[in-house]
């Protein structure tokens, strides 16, 4: 089992101890700009394409929660640009989602199997670290600010 030391964690949980109960809107913000780390990786790490659809289908979409002091973020494809992702055949039905084929990967008409560039994945792998120290420093400033600190 890996074991991992966050740095700033020990005073952040000392100054939400202080404060008592986590307001939501630093938890939002906190995450949101966690997340912006992992959105801008993917967008760079996503494959090229002549239109650039791809790159600038990509949004941050939160996830509605019952519970408060919590919010996660996820980085998804915009539906609105479907019309341009889904791959219709000659009758009009989805055969096919770009944006998912080139994540991970599909079969071509002749069988073979063309693997996927896994840019999503990566750029949470790579970017773990970061995302965690952004959100930490984050949340201490915005706890901070709420105790009548800096």
């Amino acid at each position: 089992m890996a074991k991992f030391k966050i740095e700033g964690m020990k005073e952040l949980q000392k100054s939400m101890k202080k404060l008592g109960q986590v307001p939501q809107k630093s938890v939002t913000t906190a995450s949101r700009k966690g997340m912006n780390v992992a959105l801008k990786s993917a967008r760079q790490n996503a494959p090229q394409g002549d239109t650039g659809q791809l790159k600038g289908g990509m949004k941050l979409v939160g996830e509605k929660s019952r519970s408060k002091g919590k919010k996660v973020y996820q980085v998804v494809f915009d539906r609105s640009k479907n019309h341009i992702f889904q791959k219709k055949n000659n009758e009009g039905k989805i055969t096919g989602y770009y944006p998912a084929s080139q994540e991970y990967g599909f079969f071509a008409r002749n069988g073979r199997y063309i693997p996927g560039y896994h840019f999503m994945k990566k750029a949470m792998e790579d970017n773990s670290g970061a995302i965690t120290k952004k959100i930490v420093d984050e949340m201490s400033k915005s706890i901070d600010k709420a105790l009548g600190g800096k």
